[in-house]
């Protein structure tokens, strides 16, 4: 194929990112057949020179591409579209129906929706179990109340009422007294510390990362001009005393202190302390990136980090994608009451949000106690499926793979045993249609140990887990 593929046409003066607009461009030509499994795509290197772009822009692109399972690394081979794409390939189409969304009987899924759905995929709630008619419910009544002032455009900052709601439920469930004011919506996770960089960051600034960590936190920061600092994670999380020790200067930490991403380690209370004593003395911000908290087992979810801050430091980023659906692409963010202005500034320019009857339905579904219902629902739905998928996995996989212990989360953390290499069993599982993920992929510090991320939040049998036990096994 030659260097730059004709689909990818950029415009410079959109208000899209421009490695937003190569990976929904990349995306598009997957879901359409244009890139076929298996067609190697061109190098981040070569494709930055044809475009005239920083190569860490187009290496954003394609780091979000491959958390997503659209594309996979080969090393020296290159990058290549996702080969278990090709079993579906046959049913892909080439427009989108309008009208229904539903799949027709007899009909295959795409492409693109398999890849985003198959066994032990990451960020995936048990979508089984979510109370759509209550949902549909709700959103019915929201769309026959739509009057014309509905339909102009919604404030910036998000809809009065869901930033109330959320403030309410975060000064209960997790000890963050915070106005609505404080409360600014956003469009997913990405949105919102995209919503932090422009507000509060400037490139060359030196930023901690978890290690191993999130691969689309530093895809963000490295396309905004940030300077990755990775900090080590132990059992105790953040290790701060070595972000101190690297980087020092570092002007913010992005940390997952409730169930740390992807070891789900919890940040300890000496460690929280010492972070917070770091950001004071530093004037550095926390982003606090809450995205299961709520989800813990071993005893009742922990309080934010942003509970403890005194200082006015921390930033707290939640989203309802894990607790409610992906698809509803809303999040907020929580900033300290002295950076209200500024983040409403930011807005005004650069509007983060929603759509508003989205935003009506989940104010809704929150004020009338359907979603503390629901996370409490899923808090037991989750404690049995984690025991059955690792009861499950370990009575088939225990000699090869050890099944860490973890106080919540929604994935399990397999560790490899003996001459095992993540890796490569992870490329055989998604060889073999699991998603995988593997953990020496997700870190920048030398010696990765190697591990596999399954979630297991729709395995609901122990039939289930042990038949992809033995799955797993044969590839082994």
């Amino acid at each position: 194929m030659k260097t730059k593929p004709d689909f990818l046409q950029l415009d410079n003066a959109a208000a899209e990112p421009l490695y937003r607009q190569i990976y929904t461009r990349f995306r598009s030509a997957i879901a359409d057949g244009l890139l076929l499994p298996d067609a190697r795509i061109p190098s981040a290197r070569a494709l930055a020179l044809e475009l005239g772009l920083a190569r860490g822009t187009v290496e954003a692109a394609y780091s979000l591409l491959a958390a997503e399972g659209y594309v996979e690394t080969r090393g020296q081979a290159g990058t290549v579209v996702t080969p278990a794409l090709a079993r579906h390939a046959a049913t892909a189409v080439s427009k989108p129906a309008t009208r229904a969304r539903r799949t027709p009987a007899g009909a295959s899924p795409s492409p693109v929706h398999e890849a985003l759905n198959r066994p032990f995929q990451m960020g995936l709630p048990a979508l089984d179990a979510f109370p759509r008619k209550v949902w549909a419910r709700l959103a019915a009544r929201a769309i026959r109340a739509t009057q014309a002032d509905d339909m102009v455009y919604p404030p910036l900052a998000g809809q009065a009422t869901l930033r109330a709601a959320i403030a309410t439920y975060l000064q209960l469930s997790r000890g963050i007294n915070c106005s609505p004011s404080q409360v600014f919506i956003t469009s997913g996770y990405r949105n919102t510390l995209e919503l932090v960089v422009r507000t509060l960051l400037q490139p060359g600034d030196d930023v901690w990362v978890e290690d191993p960590g999130f691969p689309p936190t530093g895809a963000l920061l490295t396309q905004a001009g940030m300077n990755l600092a990775p900090v080590a994670v132990d059992a105790d999380g953040l290790v701060v005393s070595h972000g101190v020790a690297t980087a020092p200067r570092a002007r913010a930490a992005i940390v997952t202190p409730a169930h740390q991403c992807p070891l789900s380690v919890s940040l300890s209370l000496p460690r929280r302390l010492a972070l917070l004593d770091w950001a004071a003395q530093a004037d550095a911000w926390i982003v606090e990136d809450d995205y299961d908290g709520e989800y813990r087992y071993a005893s009742r979810p922990l309080p934010a980090l942003q509970s403890l801050d005194r200082d006015g430091r921390v930033l707290y980023a939640g989203t309802f994608s894990k607790v409610l659906f992906p698809a509803v692409r809303l999040a907020y963010l929580v900033v300290p009451e002295a950076q209200v202005r500024r983040f409403e500034q930011t807005c005004h320019t650069f509007a983060a949000g929603g759509p508003a009857l989205t935003q009506t339905i989940v104010s809704d579904f929150m004020n009338e106690g359907h979603f503390a219902r629901h996370i409490q629902r899923m808090r037991r739905l989750y404690a049995e499926r984690r025991q059955i998928a690792a009861e499950g996995l370990h009575a088939v996989l225990g000699k090869h793979l050890r099944i860490d212990p973890q106080p919540g989360g929604m994935h399990l953390v397999l560790r490899m045993k003996g001459r095992h290499t993540d890796r490569a069993l992870a490329e055989r599982m998604r060889q073999d249609g699991m998603a995988a993920l593997a953990l020496s992929e997700r870190t920048l510090l030398p010696y990765a140990s190697s591990a596999l991320l399954l979630a297991f939040t729709n395995i609901d049998t122990p039939e289930r887990a042990r038949e992809l036990g033995k799955r797993i096994l044969k590839l082994l």
